[in-house]
């Protein structure tokens, strides 16, 4: 019972730092859902973003060679497990990361699978997210249910359709899926939406067209967009290339980041309780190997610094070793009179006693050299 309250305590210390969570699903197969989730999330993360992404597709994870990670591997410590950084602001984390090679079968049982998923949440470091992306196997089995009911009912689905009725009448049982279990549906985007001819441009409608849009009308949620076939678009995947980079203005990129806009107006209204930190403060930043450390936990020396917000300088930086007791940090800093500490990560409670502490804690930072973290902070890059 112990066990399973810790579980639960650091799911729950996940999921409050992650303001939006977002669930790509489909009850069709072959959609093109996990080429778009990946999309969306790169996205998010070139506007700048923090983004998670988590693949949950146990018996099919595409998403590593959707982004050219497929060769990747995860860190794996006693506490936790490091994410894939596929840029600065988006890590990724999927079963494909753990498989010894591409061509091993999954079996695993459905309990199986909600344990797995759990663990994809509560011990992996995602830190302060913006937007976690997690994209499910079609239909509305284990993994999409486990995913809804581990994230909560904040989770928001948003629906992947091709325009033919064979998809139509499947996709509709996801949005019943997703109001059964009380979340709200995003809205809908309807895939593979004609395809034009390199030659002489005419729109081919190879699946039909607008069955997407019909089925939004009808189950009264948003459309957002058509996202037409594209041959580069297929190359650009199998190469592990995003094509919203890749590829930026093609018609198929402009809808995706029309899309991508959709959903930051999710965060229009975001507020945030962060103290305003003015003036000479002593800034702290966690530091294992020379750089900034993922875990304040496992941090072997501390960055010390003086810095002036107002006029955005830094001075007397100096390398103290960390205090061998990772509990008696927030003391250890306390004496040393800091009041802003950058880290990747935090121990469950840790964040309360700093905060009771007075001390401003930014967390989430990606890798980089200590004191570039803190020149960022000044320039108001990162966020507490």
């Amino acid at each position: 019972m112990q066990e399973l309250n810790m579980e639960e305590m650091r799911l729950q210390r996940t999921l409050r730092r992650i303001r939006h969570k977002v669930v790509v699903m489909s009850g069709k197969g072959g959609v093109g859902k996990s080429t778009f989730a990946v999309n969306l999330a790169a996205g998010l993360a070139l506007a700048g973003k923090r983004v998670g992404l988590i693949d949950v597709d146990v018996h099919g994870p595409s998403v590593p060679r959707l982004l050219g990670l497929h060769n990747a591997r995860v860190t794996i410590e006693k506490d936790y497990i490091e994410p894939v950084r596929w840029s600065g602001n988006l890590s990724v984390m999927s079963l494909g990361f753990l498989l010894p090679d591409m061509e091993q079968a999954v079996v695993w049982r459905g309990p199986v699978k909600m344990g797995f998923i759990r663990q994809l949440l509560s011990d992996v470091v995602w830190g302060d997210l913006d937007y976690l992306i997690a994209d499910c196997p079609p239909g509305t089995g284990d993994e999409p249910l486990s995913v809804m009911q581990l994230l909560g009912p904040e989770a928001k689905g948003l629906i992947v359709t091709t325009p033919q009725a064979v998809a139509i009448d499947d996709v509709r049982r996801s949005i019943s899926f997703c109001r059964d279990l009380g979340n709200p549906v995003l809205g809908l985007v309807e895939n593979m939406s004609g395809i034009a001819c390199s030659q002489c441009g005419h729109l081919e409608e190879l699946f039909g067209k607008g069955g997407g849009e019909d089925l939004a009308q009808e189950m009264e949620i948003p459309f957002l967009g058509a996202v037409p076939l594209d041959p580069q678009v297929v190359r650009s995947g199998d190469k592990g290339l995003v094509f919203v980079q890749a590829k930026p203005d093609s018609a198929a990129a402009n809808v995706v980041m029309n899309v991508v806009r959709e959903v930051l107006a999710l965060s229009d209204n975001d507020s945030t309780d962060t103290p305003e930190v003015t003036g000479s403060v002593k800034v702290a930043v966690t530091m294992a190997g020379g750089e900034l450390c993922r875990h304040a936990g496992y941090c072997e020396h501390v960055l010390l610094a003086e810095a002036d917000v107002s006029q955005g300088t830094i001075s007397n930086q100096q390398t103290v070793p960390a205090p061998e007791d990772s509990t008696t940090l927030p003391a250890w800093l306390t004496e040393h009179g800091v009041n802003v500490l950058i880290t990747g990560g935090l121990a469950a409670g840790m964040d309360k006693q700093l905060q009771s502490a007075g001390i401003t804690c930014v967390t989430g930072i990606p890798d980089c050299p200590p004191e570039e973290a803190v020149q960022d902070w000044l320039k108001g890059k990162l966020t507490a």
